[in-house]
């Protein structure tokens, strides 16, 4: 029964979020109600469009690499553009990474949990949010998870 309130309630706020229209130049601020339809639409246009930013990066880098010649003469030049097509690589799957990281923020926008520490249910400040809109945890509940992960690494 509490999985259907739950996908009742994001459904609600789903359909709140998208018949809400941004005003111009708006920002959440502390003074409104928490993950308020406003504040909910604001991170869901800033989070999408984030994700097309990366999405749109990782195309330019496929097309860099499908037109980048590794038919130079010159080993040096081979070399540079291997080693630029590696970095490459490699900067595209952390944001990989991160595109799911913000797949994930999407659908706790859908489900009414976006704003919500994952551990302590607390609100997430908007200033967290605003600098990692991604951000699943309070500050002080990412530090103990952090510090926990260095000391169970350690072991």
């Amino acid at each position: 029964m509490a999985s259907n309130n739950a996908a009742d309630k994001g459904a609600s706020i789903d359909q709140a979020v998208t018949a809400t229209l941004l005003p111009e130049g708006y920002r959440p601020s502390a003074d409104e109600e928490f993950m308020n339809p406003l504040q909910l639409e604001y991170f869901r246009r800033k989070l999408m469009d984030w994700r097309a930013e990366l999405l749109n990066e990782a195309n330019q880098t496929l097309e860099n690499l499908s037109t980048e010649s590794l038919h130079k003469p010159d080993q040096m030049d081979r070399a540079q553009i291997e080693s630029s097509a590696a970095l490459d690589l490699r900067t595209r799957d952390r944001e990989r990474k991160l595109i799911q990281k913000i797949e994930s923020a999407l659908r706790r926008i859908e489900d009414g949990s976006y704003g919500y520490c994952e551990d302590t249910d607390e609100q997430i400040s908007l200033e967290r949010l605003e600098a990692r809109p991604i951000a699943s945890m309070t500050l002080q509940a990412q530090e103990r998870h952090e510090k926990m992960e260095r000391i169970h690494r350690d072991d």
